[in-house]
Parts: structure tokens; C-alpha cells; sequence
């Protein structure tokens, strides 16, 4: 059995405190005996405007942001999977939003470039969001090889494309991290339906933590941060705010569960025409 954390938090747009409250959240899953410990989706800044997050842009090996998760890592020793961070591309104005997976060591050994760029109006104009303005799309899916499995690396919006979820699986993803800041309206309709269908379709855990709750530049998100077995049952949540949810993964039973109901290897081989 293997104890995993899903942290949630209302980060705001001072980095140093943010960073300060993952730290202590970090240090609590630790104590509480988990082994992995996942942070959400800009954990480290949610700034007053987007291009707040551009200018903490870091060069991927080296910064503040980085710095702290690999030190938490391996003062702790514990895996991490960093939410997101602006990482630097070509394009200096629009970075990509990129989680990174350090092992207890300190050493980031996995990064994934954030694919699916949010660009939605909910509400008549009012609700706008445009991601694509302040971040560059990562092209490659991401699973690796640690001690909790195979785990795969996606990011919030990334959860409505199952297509990328299925090319995880058939890289054999055992584990589904998706690092979110869902939107309070999209979360009441989506957030809970989604993560359990991909969990489901993959027969595989995912492990979701958020941000939750109401942020300075007047947004809120939707919180409920879960983790959730691969038969789509609801291992842990937190509804609102800072906190934890913690629950432990049984990856022979997964697999047991993966033989005797082998749905991954029944799907219609590519050149089947479908009706």
C-alpha cells in the first residue's frame, strides 16, 4: 500500500507566502506518512493578471520555485509533483505552464508541458479566460517510471480530452495526476464526473489536487481535491480551502483488477471502421 497526498490550497499572488504554505502543507502529508504529495495548478502564484505569472518565467533547472520543491523533497523525503510553473520557451512572453515530478532526493526526473490551453467564455464576456495569451502548449504526454507505478502527468483542463488519458494508458499509467484550478461553474458541472471518468475508462487511480477557494484577483475555484480508485470511487476529497486529502493506492489490486476485467485490451484496433 503507498500513501499519496493531494494538497489544496487559495494560493494569491505573493509567491513567498504561497510558497511558505506549501512548504507546511508538504511537511504535514510527510508526517502523516505519505509518500507522494501533489500540489495544484499555479501553486506558487495566482496572480491579479496573467502576465503576473510570466514575469516569475524560470529557466527549467533553476529558480525559486524549483529550488524549494527539490529542497521540500528531499528534506522530507518524499516525491513531489510541483502543480505547475512558467518555464521559459522560445517565445519569452508566453512560457509554458509545466508540472515537474521530483523524487526524494531533490532531483527532478519528469516534466510535462501543460497541452490543452484553456480559452473559454462562461459568462457572457464577464467570465473570459484566454491561457494561450500567456502560455505556450507542451506537444508530448508524459508517464514515468517511480516507486507508486507508472504515473502519468496531465494538467486541469487537460482532464475533458480522454484521447490524451487512453495514450497514457497504453504507455501503461498506473497513476493520473492532474494538478487543476478549476473555475467554481465548471467545477460545480464537471470537476467530479470528469476525474472519475478517466479513472474509470483507464482503470486507474488519479490523484487530483486543486486550488480551492476564493483568490485576491477576485476569482474562485471549485476546490474538492480527490483522489480516486480505478474503479471511479471516491477515496479522499477536500471541499474547500487549504488542506490535505490523503488516501493509500493498492497496485496489485489494481492489476488483479486489470486481468480479470481486461477492458484496456478490448478496444477496436485502429483500422476498424466505426459506425
Amino acid at each position: 500500500m503507498i500513501k499519496v497526498a493531494a494538497i489544496q490550497m487559495a494560493s494569491g499572488p505573493q509567491v513567498q507566502a504561497n510558497l511558505m504554505e506549501a512548504s507546511r502543507l508538504v511537511k504535514e502529508a510527510a508526517d502523516k506518512g505519505a509518500q507522494l504529495v501533489t500540489l495544484p495548478e499555479t501553486f506558487a502564484i495566482m496572480g491579479l493578471r496573467d502576465q503576473d505569472r510570466v514575469a516569475l518565467t524560470e529557466t527549467y533547472g533553476s529558480g525559486k520555485i524549483q529550488d524549494t520543491l527539490s529542497r521540500l523533497a528531499k528534506k522530507h523525503k518524499v516525491w513531489i509533483v510541483g502543480g505547475t510553473i512558467p518555464l521559459a520557451s522560445d517565445k519569452p512572453e508566453r512560457p509554458y505552464a509545466s508540472s515537474l515530478l521530483f523524487n526524494d532526493q531533490g532531483e527532478c526526473v519528469a516534466r510535462y508541458d501543460k497541452m490543452h490551453l484553456f480559452d473559454v467564455m462562461l459568462d457572457d464576456e464577464i467570465e473570459v479566460y484566454a491561457e494561450s495569451d500567456t502560455n505556450l502548449a507542451g506537444k508530448t504526454p508524459v508517464v514515468v517510471d517511480t516507486p507508486f507505478g507508472r504515473l502519468g502527468l496531465t494538467v486541469c483542463y487537460d482532464v475533458r480530452f480522454p484521447e490524451l488519458y487512453r495514450c497514457l494508458a497504453s504507455q501503461g499509467a498506473q497513476v493520473m495526476v492532474v494538478p487543476s484550478a478549476f473555475t467554481d461553474v465548471t467545477g460545480k458541472a464537471h470537476w467530479e464526473v470528469l476525474l472519475r471518468a478517466r479513472a474509470i475508462e483507464n482503470l486507474a487511480y488519479v490523484i487530483a489536487p486543486a486550488q480551492g477557494g476564493y483568490h485576491v484577483n477576485g476569482r474562485t475555484t471549485y476546490g474538492h481535491s480527490m483522489i480516486i480508485d480505478y474503479w471511479g470511487r471516491i477515496c479522499a476529497t477536500l471541499q474547500k480551502g487549504s488542506g490535505i486529502a490523503m488516501a493509500e493506492l493498492d497496485l496489485v489490486e489494481l492489476e488483479r483488477t486489470r486481468r480479470h476485467f481486461p477492458v484496456l485490451s478490448h478496444r477496436c484496433s485502429p483500422d476498424v471502421e466505426m459506425i
